[in-house]
């Protein structure tokens, strides 16, 4: 091959370095895989991540290092939030990359095979959807987007009524705790009676957990302040970061709009918010509570 132009070789580079590192990357996510097909598919992965730095080593002719912060950032985010998580998120964040590929790829015809293999790995990725995490998504999202609803709308009309931090918080914690047990069981009646390969008792406690460490989560502030008015805006700032959270990773993961999912659920729960404030403020009101 002729000789490349400086800039050209500090993009292949960049490249090289980057491949050796998802390389790496995949190495390690496959390891900690039990299924067999998903660790075909990340060995077959990883393999072209080495067939692509050889491919641009024989170019070069240099040996890089690894990025070993991107390795150990997207090795345990895989390991922490699930594995198609932390692949997507990795695939997501390389538009630049494929962009370099593309500007290489236009300047000499020989790199447009990397491409298409490029191509092909994000096809792969969204095979490996198949983990329990994924699977039971809906169960998860259930518990949490029934949580915010229900108890940022309870604890808000209560902060009104009883303006009392410690009852408030008392009668959020029973009040989310015997929610949590119906919508467990309410999920394990629901998932036995469908046609699904969903484990019920799985479900149910995927549905209850994720409940209840919403609704820890939502009153915690009430037993922290004594102001009952800040306690209520903490647990609409908790309440926004569990949406934003959970919005994102069903983004990623299910491929669907980021901005559409996260404002249709805090509209939903901060508009049911809003209201039952001035529930509370009417019932207080009309039975003349002062407690």
């Amino acid at each position: 091959m002729e000789s490349l132009p400086k800039e050209t070789v500090d993009k292949i580079l960049h490249l090289q370095q980057l491949e050796i590192s998802e390389y790496q990357i995949y190495k390690n996510l496959t390891k900690r895989v039990k299924n067999q097909e998903t660790k075909k598919t990340l060995t077959h992965l990883a393999e072209d991540s080495l067939k692509h730095y050889q491919y641009w080593q024989n170019i070069t002719q240099k040996e890089v290092g690894q990025k070993k912060l991107r390795v150990w950032f997207y090795s345990n985010l895989g390991k922490v939030f699930g594995l198609t998580f932390g692949v997507k998120v990795m695939e997501h964040t390389e538009e630049a990359i494929r962009n370099i590929y593309e500007e290489l790829a236009k300047s000499n015809k020989e790199f447009a095979w990397i491409i298409d293999e490029e191509k092909k790995h994000e096809k792969e990725v969204v095979g490996l959807i198949n983990e329990d995490l994924l699977k039971y998504m809906g169960s998860i999202v259930l518990g949490s987007s029934d949580a915010l609803v229900e108890l940022t709308g309870t604890l808000a009309g209560l902060t009104l009524a009883l303006q009392n931090n410690q009852l408030i918080g008392a009668t959020g914690l029973i009040t989310g705790l015997a929610a949590s047990l119906s919508m467990a069981s309410s999920e394990y009646l629901s998932t036995k009676s469908e046609k699904t390969i969903r484990n019920p008792l799985k479900a149910s406690l995927y549905t209850g957990i994720t409940y209840v460490m919403t609704v820890i989560l939502l009153i915690s502030p009430y037993f922290i302040s004594r102001n009952y008015y800040l306690s209520l805006a903490l647990t609409l700032a908790n309440a926004g970061l569990i949406i934003f959270f959970f919005s994102l990773y069903t983004s990623i993961t299910q491929d669907v709009s980021f901005k559409k999912r996260f404002l249709e659920n805090l509209s939903l729960s901060f508009g049911v918010a809003f209201l039952s404030f001035f529930i509370g403020l009417i019932v207080r009101n009309f039975l003349h509570l002062e407690i």
